[in-house]
């Protein structure tokens, strides 16, 4: 099955592909290209580990009609750019499909309206399905819609890899998105859309909690929470669809041939997570720079961890009171890490702090790919254009890590892939 990524990052897609299957699936191309920077780190760690597929170093919006027109890919694969949508910036800079890096997800229709996969997988923050927050689920539904005018099917589902056994607390919405003149989606007609007897709410339930891939691969309880359940015929209009859409859309669902049907759903997952404790590297191997000896470091970080209350003035002159509820003053080695931001590392409330041996400590890069379920070391080297081979920053192997996914949960993905084509 040939495979393009698009914003390959370090490559997390395609790891988790190849550990599904490295035999079925063959990344052929890759596109990676981070915009208003001279260096392209990613790119070169990316291009250093896949030297043999075709590497796209320049923004999506240049790649040509007839380039993508060249790959024959069976699937289409990326985690779309995020900072419009993203917890990371505040509500006020957020821009949903208007804002300039949510427009990339026009490219992906470009480059799927041309190319024709069989399937895609992609991947957002979880946020994306209550953007913009003036109009909740708009610009989810704007997706849904462009995909169901190029006629294919999405199914979707909000994975915590925490709740599914994985080492960190990371939300995030994965898509399924397939061609209904699939195999595949003609079994699923068979088996849904003939049956006249049933309420058109109804429809999917069965395979939203028991046969459709997340339902198989990350099993649910079988009864939504609260009864949240909704059905929703989308106007085929992208443009009325922006102006008029006032649905909701619960963290797991389906649409098909322009309804989607949605349901708050709650993990069904019998095993423990990995800990925090269980995927940091032995202190003898762990550098003397992780290690925070610095008094007035050590202050900042409980400052930042601790509650707070702080007087603020609105854009329009308006003061107000910044509550800040407290954290742990260090991370509980006992659970799973919590999210992993690109700022992690640095002295700020999201980074983890660690307190092993009546020690101090930063989490190392290792610890950082460990969190994402990427090999040891993934991102210490990276090629330049002369060929070259040079060492990769701390700083910015944790900004890779920040940005990147968790790849087991793909590589689960891939699996029921795998069985179904």
């Amino acid at each position: 099955m040939k495979v393009l990524e698009l914003f390959a990052g370090v490559g997390g897609f395609r790891i988790g592909l190849e550990n599904a299957d490295k035999q079925l699936f063959k990344t052929k191309w890759a596109n990676q290209w981070e915009p208003s920077r001279k260096s392209q780190d990613a790119f070169e760690v990316y291009d250093y580990h896949f030297p043999n597929s075709e590497n796209i170093n320049i923004s999506i919006s240049d790649i040509t009609d007839e380039q993508f027109s060249k790959m024959d890919a069976d699937m289409i694969v990326g985690g779309f750019p995020c900072q419009d949508y993203s917890v990371a910036r505040s509500k006020k800079n957020e821009k949903g499909i208007e804002g300039k890096k949510g427009v990339l997800f026009w490219e992906i229709i470009r480059a799927t309206e041309i190319i024709k996969p069989k399937y895609l997988i992609l991947e957002n923050v979880d946020r994306l399905l209550k953007a913009p927050s003036k109009q909740r689920g708009r610009d989810f539904a704007i997706m849904l819609t462009a995909f169901n005018n190029l006629g294919y099917s999405v199914e979707w589902r909000v994975i915590n890899a925490a709740e599914y056994g994985r080492s960190q607390r990371r939300r995030r919405v994965f898509f399924f998105v397939y061609r209904n003149d699939t195999v595949f989606a003609q079994k699923i007609d068979n088996l849904y859309e003939k049956n006249e007897e049933i309420f058109e709410d109804n429809r999917y339930d069965d395979y939203i909690f028991n046969q459709g891939l997340f339902a198989k691969q990350f099993p649910i309880k079988p009864i939504a929470v609260k009864n949240r359940h909704v059905f929703y015929e989308l106007p085929n209009d992208i443009v009325e669809v922006s102006d008029t859409f006032t649905g909701t859309v619960w963290n797991t669902g389906i649409m098909r041939h322009g309804k989607y049907y949605s349901i708050d759903t709650e993990p069904n997952y019998n095993g423990n997570p990995i800990t925090l404790g269980e995927i940091l590297q032995d202190e003898s191997e762990v550098p003397e720079k992780y290690f925070l000896t610095d008094k007035a470091k050590l202050e900042k970080f409980q400052y930042l961890r601790g509650p707070k209350k702080i007087e603020r003035t609105s854009s329009d002159g308006h003061q107000y009171i910044y509550s800040e509820g407290g954290m742990s003053p260090y991370d509980d080695l006992n659970l799973p890490g919590r999210t992993m931001l690109t700022s992690e590392g640095t002295v700020n409330r999201s980074t983890h702090l660690l307190f092993v041996n009546n020690k101090y400590r930063l989490i190392t890069p290792i610890e950082a790919e460990r969190l994402q379920d990427f090999p040891d070391n993934w991102t210490a080297k990276k090629k330049l254009s002369d060929g070259s081979i040079v060492e990769v920053s701390d700083k910015m192997r944790m900004f890779f890590m920040g940005n990147a996914l968790v790849t087991e949960i793909v590589k689960e993905i891939a699996k029921f892939i795998k069985e179904v084509d």
